[in-house]
């Protein structure tokens, strides 16, 4: 697995940080992913993001910016609001640091919060035991190997998303969601669990 970068148009509406006190949680849970391998590192990076929704009926996030490593605590300018995705025109609006990117996930994200009123924290990650006996333990996965950050991750993922909180994305990795960025993280380390003992 290689990162391949962010496959969308970005407008930086203005150079503002996120300041929200649940950022503390995702960066807790990167180490967490990184610690536990559910984030493998790659030169630059880590294999996976992270978001949550600002406020429940509302489309603005806050997610982990592109190459993002998660072996140390996550500096302020690693994270972005999106504010808007024009998924017609592969176009995410968003405010944060602009030499920095979004996560390459971002239309990923954002289409699950728009398919899911009740999920308001995603955490992805790459494991191979949860990939591997993602079967055994019936989580439900996409039907075939398709390009990240793109529109057909997006589509393959909204596929089989129904009213799931856990999906393995075929030969890539998995979302964890949840009412809080706790809930999600507790579910993937069940998940971990689980393939630990198949």
């Amino acid at each position: 697995m290689s990162y391949e970068g962010v496959k969308y148009q970005i407008i930086i509406r203005d150079r503002s940080l996120p300041a929200d006190a649940r950022i503390e949680a995702l960066r807790k849970w990167c180490q967490i992913f990184h610690e536990k391998d559910l984030a493998p590192l790659y030169p630059g990076g880590t294999h996976g993001n992270m978001s949550f929704r600002l406020e429940p009926g509302k489309p603005g996030i806050v997610i982990t910016a592109a190459s993002s490593s998660f072996a140390e605590p996550l500096s302020d300018d690693s994270f972005f609001t999106i504010w808007d995705v024009d998924f017609e025109n592969n176009l995410v609006i968003a405010s944060g640091e602009n030499n920095r990117e979004p996560s390459s996930e971002t239309l990923l994200h954002f289409s699950i919060y728009q398919a899911r009123p009740d999920v308001q924290a995603i955490l992805h990650g790459h494991c191979v035991s949860i990939s591997n006996y993602s079967g055994q333990m019936n989580i439900p996965t996409t039907s075939e190997f398709v390009e990240s950050g793109t529109m057909k991750i997006v589509k393959s993922v909204l596929e089989v998303l129904g009213n799931h909180s856990f999906i393995e994305i075929k030969d890539h990795g998995f979302i964890s969601m949840g009412k809080t960025i706790e809930d999600a993280g507790e579910l993937a380390m069940g998940m971990l669990g689980r393939s630990a003992i198949i």
